[in-house]
């Protein structure tokens, strides 16, 4: 497998920016510490991993981390999109717990050699874990930078053995209309199903992840596995897959079925492209101070060294 380097973003561009929607929740954990926008490493410890959570520690992988400061485990935890728990960002967090993660299997199908129902201790087992820092954008122009602990979802498509026919795989989000009551909003045709090209998923910055922070996956967060596509909106990493299938044709995804002028297939990170309903130039950082400047988006999210290649002679204002 090729090395590769993830580029370094300028101190300029990676100013922090707090959660402006959660402004007063955020106010009362800065007022706890004692000080607006602490960063010492006791106050880092008061705002650390939820001491609950499991463990499951990665080996640090440097080659595939950024050096941005990580976004703390409160704003990761407490902001997220996670529509079949709400459309608001606190609402996973609120309802995300009534989620059943135990038992749990993955079924992988489709155009394989050796389609398998995974155990998600099986699954954990199955290559070792890695911890990569990754940012991660929101088309709604907000990104976070994550400690994420996973490998890379390729040494499970490997196992399963795609055939010549596979040319892109679906992730199927799990349905519990007991525990989400999001679902009973048509918002999005459930089950939630997101896509890749079979050259995405296979590429080695898309990973399965099954924690953050060396702790095990919280429940809002996508519990108990997900993706991680760093180079691609947030939408595009599925969250507690319950199903992954290799097809021939390309699908269409949850988000390209409810709007598809505002959601296209590839949704890489585009600045030049804007959403229909705002721009996609800058975005705000979600961490620990309240005031900073929006940052300029970067094509691909910084990782266009990486990923460029997969797309030399498509017109990315129409393949959006």
């Amino acid at each position: 497998m090729a090395r590769f380097r993830i580029p370094q973003i300028p101190a300029s561009e990676i100013t922090p920016e707090a959660v402006w929607a959660e402004r007063r929740n955020w106010l009362k954990q800065a007022i706890a510490l004692g000080a607006l926008g602490a960063t010492t490493p006791a106050a880092w410890g008061a705002r650390g991993p939820d001491s609950a959570m499991p463990a499951l520690p990665g080996t640090s992988n440097a080659e595939y981390s950024v050096i941005d400061k990580p976004t703390e485990w409160g704003d990761i935890t407490g902001y997220n999109n996670f529509y079949e728990f709400g459309t608001g960002k606190s609402d996973p967090q609120r309802h995300a717990h009534r989620m059943q993660t135990d038992p749990w299997a993955v079924e992988v199908e489709g155009e394989v050699l050796k389609p398998r129902k995974f155990d998600i201790d099986e699954l954990r087992k199955l290559a070792p874990m890695e911890e990569r820092v990754y940012r991660l954008r929101c088309v709604e122009a907000w990104s976070m930078v994550i400690p994420w602990v996973g490998y890379p979802l390729s040494e499970l498509l490997r196992r399963v053995e795609p055939t010549g026919n596979a040319r892109y795989v679906t992730f199927e989000t799990a349905l519990q209309p007991d525990a989400m009551p999001g679902v009973s909003r048509r918002i999005l045709d459930w089950p939630y199903v997101e896509a890749l090209r079979i050259d995405e998923a296979m590429h080695p910055l898309t990973l399965l992840v099954f924690g953050l922070y060396g702790k095990v996956l919280p429940n809002q967060n996508g519990a108990p596995l997900r993706l991680a596509v760093p180079w691609k909106y947030g939408f595009k990493s599925g969250k507690s897959i319950v199903r992954i299938r290799l097809v021939e044709a390309m699908p269409r995804s949850s988000w390209m079925v409810a709007a598809p002028t505002e959601y296209g297939f590839y949704a890489n990170v585009n600045p030049d492209v804007p959403h229909p309903r705002w721009s996609q130039a800058t975005e705000r950082r979600i961490g620990d101070h309240l005031f900073a400047p929006r940052v300029k988006t970067r094509m691909y999210n910084g990782y266009g060294e990486q990923v460029a290649s997969m797309y030399a002679g498509m017109d990315l204002r129409r393949d959006f």
